[in-house]
């Protein structure tokens, strides 16, 4: 597919920009690009005569003579062409609601829980169960419920599910207003830096003062991922 990518996008129109958890979807009047950042990329747009940087991969380039341009330091990052409907395709077919749906509400996670044993930090971050919240959110959003990430699924309350739900939706919107947060050098498509790290309230603050009761901010791992709460206002 990537020998033939060039040749399935030239001179196609562009009908569309849409989003699929972490998936961007770029409609042509042939098909769909798939476009995903991975942990560290970013799409930039700059004028497509702009001298390549280091871990520049590749240009999408327009008739206005801009480009969007793909940086992945990590190469983790991936770009698919498809003809048929891309939300048929097989890395998005499976996909669970994402966290603005309607599907996604209180009954929605009260029932996933049931008789899970996992904690719920980790059930937060299945994308089989719920899109689009990673490991920053996930420690935000538990901290803004007053859960604590290590308690087991099953023993939410629908009360609790609820205000999980709100806490979700919160964190997600705040960090779409601040222009994201990911890794350090995160940058946006104008090359911008996401703000909203500035705004975590227990995230990499192992040791600092809670900024609700003032106790220190605990960390532990929690599958293969840095966890952060407040042992005081997370129960």
């Amino acid at each position: 597919m990537a020998a033939t990518l060039p040749a399935n996008v030239a001179g196609q129109r562009i009908t569309g920009i849409g989003r699929r958890a972490k998936y961007l979807l770029i409609a042509l009047e042939s098909g769909t690009l798939l476009v995903h950042l991975g942990m560290s990329g970013n799409l930039r747009v700059v004028e497509a005569r702009e001298p390549r940087r280091t871990h520049d991969h590749f240009d999408v380039v327009l008739d206005s003579g801009k480009a969007l341009r793909f940086n992945d330091s990590r190469r983790f990052g991936s770009l698919i062409f498809t003809r048929a409907d891309p939300a048929r395709h097989p890395l998005l077919a499976r996909l669970a609601p994402e966290p603005f749906d309607a599907a996604f509400d209180a009954q929605y996670l009260w029932r996933v829980t049931r008789k899970r044993r996992v904690a719920i930090k980790q059930l937060l971050m299945n994308s089989h169960l719920v899109v689009g919240v990673g490991n920053i959110y996930a420690s935000e959003a538990l901290f803004r419920a007053r859960i604590a990430p290590g308690r087991r699924a099953a023993m939410l309350s629908r009360v609790e599910a609820a205000h999980l739900v709100r806490a979700v939706r919160a964190v997600l919107a705040q960090a779409i207003r601040a222009g994201g947060t990911t890794l350090r050098d995160y940058v946006g498509a104008d090359g911008v830096p996401g703000y909203f790290r500035q705004r975590l309230y227990v995230y990499e603050r192992a040791g600092k003062p809670c900024r609700r009761c003032g106790t220190p901010v605990r960390s532990r791992t929690q599958g293969q991922r840095s966890t952060y709460y407040c042992p005081a206002c997370q129960k």
